[in-house]
């Protein structure tokens, strides 16, 4: 099992890098900057995501949920199950450096 865990931490890496190219359309930031993936669990042969989104009434979350959906399971090659999480976006939540591009921190 202990082999298996430095597979799934490479395969993590490799989807947050491939979910850098899913764009926020309203903000121009990739989904992993604005910390919009709250969870990902890779299990063999199926692999959930857990997501939220920067409003609770996103127009643009049925699209985004589609992207991600469809790189995940492109990148991990496995089904991919996306969930809507419970909590509630804040730019505290973004990668460290990025909201200075917004004069947050």
């Amino acid at each position: 099992m202990s082999e298996q865990l430095p597979d799934l931490f490479a395969k993590e890496a490799e989807l947050k890098e491939a979910l850098r190219g899913v764009m926020d359309p309203e903000l121009g930031m990739n989904v992993v900057e604005l910390g919009l993936i709250r969870e990902i669990d890779i299990e063999p042969g199926r692999a959930n995501l857990t997501v939220i989104m920067t409003t609770p009434f996103c127009p643009y979350a049925p699209i985004l949920i589609e992207q991600i959906r469809t790189v995940a399971q492109e990148t991990l090659r496995v089904p991919t199950h996306i969930e809507f999480g419970t909590e509630l976006w804040d730019p505290s939540m973004m990668e460290e450096g990025v909201g200075g591009d917004w004069g947050l921190f």
